[in-house]
């Protein structure tokens, strides 16, 4: 299960999308997932899926290998799925003891399972197409005019390029911790679902500890290099806007006005 988590993790390969200057990258999964939630039909998923469909085959990353990051948030996603579906007031379908599913319960589940399943599959394209270190310098220069108002650009999305950075590190230190107690006899499979949690606490002493650790040894070898934060660094890779960037530019532009398109249609209809 923590092998199949992707976000965070970076696929080397040579494809289009990898070429791509990071801020466009950002803008396009912020506003690819903004507009997850602005259409309440089948067809504007129809269009959703296929400029993802489209970008994943541009990606050159493996289908399969983003759908196994899926696995990790299965559970929040049927968790969802089934609040929606029980506590959704409309139109009677089912009657189970208490619970009653609706019209408007199904409808929902299903829309808001879309949603969940585009927006992780969509923000793990950009992280395993995306390096830690373009994905802060992108983050930074966007952020750039908050500098005017004393926001601190730099210490921001130097924190959010390391929490991404973590994750992976983080899920492989649990993987030899699991394994290190399952070799002294700990069980993490068997029983029900309050007893595989029961047995996970032993897991996270330890991984705190270890993760305390890694972020002290972290803070010492930047204050070891006299680490100022970003005040009057240069960059050695400075971004610059290519025209392959203002095509990928164009192609968002071209997917927001198709969403636009087929939302006045159906407010036709």
């Amino acid at each position: 299960m923590l092998r199949d988590i992707t976000l965070g993790q970076y696929y080397q390969t040579e494809s289009l999308i990898h070429r791509l200057d990071p801020r466009v990258k950002l803008v396009g999964t912020i506003v690819y997932i903004i507009s997850l939630f602005t259409f309440q039909h089948f067809s504007g998923f129809a269009v959703a899926a296929l400029f993802l469909a489209v970008m994943i085959r541009l990606s050159r990353v493996p289908f399969r290998y983003m759908v196994k990051g899926m696995k990790a948030i299965l559970f929040l996603l049927l968790l969802t799925v089934v609040f929606n579906l029980f506590l959704t007031p409309g139109e009677p379908l089912v009657q189970i003891w208490k619970l009653t599913i609706t019209r408007e319960g199904v409808r929902l589940s299903v829309f808001m399972a879309v949603r969940l399943t585009f927006l992780i599959i969509g923000s793990s394209l950009m992280t395993l197409t995306t390096t830690p270190n373009n994905l802060t310098d992108g983050m930074e220069k966007l952020m750039n005019p908050l500098k005017k108002v004393r926001v601190p650009v730099h210490e921001i999305a130097m924190m959010m390029s390391i929490a991404l950075r973590f994750i992976p590190i983080l899920m492989e230190e649990t993987d030899k911790i699991m394994k290190a107690q399952i070799a002294r006899g700990a069980d993490f499979e068997s029983g029900n679902l309050l007893r595989k949690a029961k047995a996970m606490v032993p897991l996270l002493v330890p991984l705190f500890i270890s993760a305390f650790r890694r972020a002290n040894d972290l803070a010492m070898a930047m204050e070891a290099r006299c680490y100022q934060g970003g005040e009057g660094r240069t960059k050695m890779k400075p971004l610059q806007y290519k025209k392959r960037d203002y095509l990928a530019y164009a192609v968002l532009l071209i997917y927001l006005v198709t969403l636009a398109a087929v939302r006045i249609a159906e407010g036709m209809i």
